[in-house]
């Protein structure tokens, strides 16, 4: 496989027509590795658009997901991040390379290890990797706020517990619903008791690890 020209492919047929038009987050897309973060036996597929199966019944999400995420988070070079579901580590990898430091969370100690020697790998070092069953919210650093959070699983319904975890004009991104009704969230603490949310696109995505399907989320 021609690793760059498979990478080019994904960016401009894949994620730009997806409407994924900031510079900055293509051009993450461009210059980490994603084929580094995706388990050896689905190497010739790291740039597909699919879901690739990572194990314990997860899987990365499609590019262009990740790349609209990122693109409705604006993370900026000052930014502190929180990611719930670490996965393979790639979300977390862009996360790093554009925001100042990620706190990144996930139940599996085995995601957290392998995504650990990933990032290593690759001289990022402006992260921390917790293990904790974070799907209702996370007590880790329970004083400590972010300007950006991301949930990389589907919540059945939408959880507040997160959202108190943002800093003034801090953003975080949630996909909520069931299999048949999801919509991206994007929501923005605008002051201490205000908050804007706002349905960017509606997706499909498997649940994050430790909740369970029940009703779909209103506003």
């Amino acid at each position: 496989m021609n690793l760059e020209h498979a990478r080019f492919n994904m960016v401009e047929q894949q994620i730009r027509p997806w409407d994924v038009l900031d510079e900055t987050v293509l051009e993450t897309f461009r210059f980490l590795p994603r084929e580094k973060f995706v388990p050896a036996k689905w190497f010739n597929l790291a740039f597909a658009d699919i879901e690739i199966p990572i194990g314990n019944g997860e899987c990365m999400m499609h590019p262009r997901i990740e790349a609209r995420m990122l693109q409705a988070l604006a993370i900026g070079a000052s930014d502190s991040c929180l990611e719930i579901g670490t996965g393979s580590g790639f979300v977390t990898a862009c996360m790093a390379h554009l925001g100042q430091h990620v706190d990144s969370v996930d139940i599996y100690s085995e995601f957290s290890r392998l995504a650990e020697q990933r990032l290593d790998s690759l001289e990022i070092t402006n992260f921390n990797l917790y293990n904790d069953d974070a799907g209702r919210g996370w007590l880790g650093n329970p004083d400590k706020q972010y300007d950006i959070i991301a949930l990389t699983g589907a919540l059945p319904e939408y959880l507040p517990a997160f959202e108190q975890r943002l800093n003034n004009h801090g953003r975080l991104f949630v996909v909520t619903g069931n299999p048949d009704n999801m919509h991206a969230l994007l929501v923005t603490r605008e002051e201490e008791n205000t908050f804007k949310r706002e349905v960017l696109f509606e997706t499909q995505l498997n649940p994050l690890s430790g909740t369970e399907p029940s009703a779909i989320f209103k506003f």
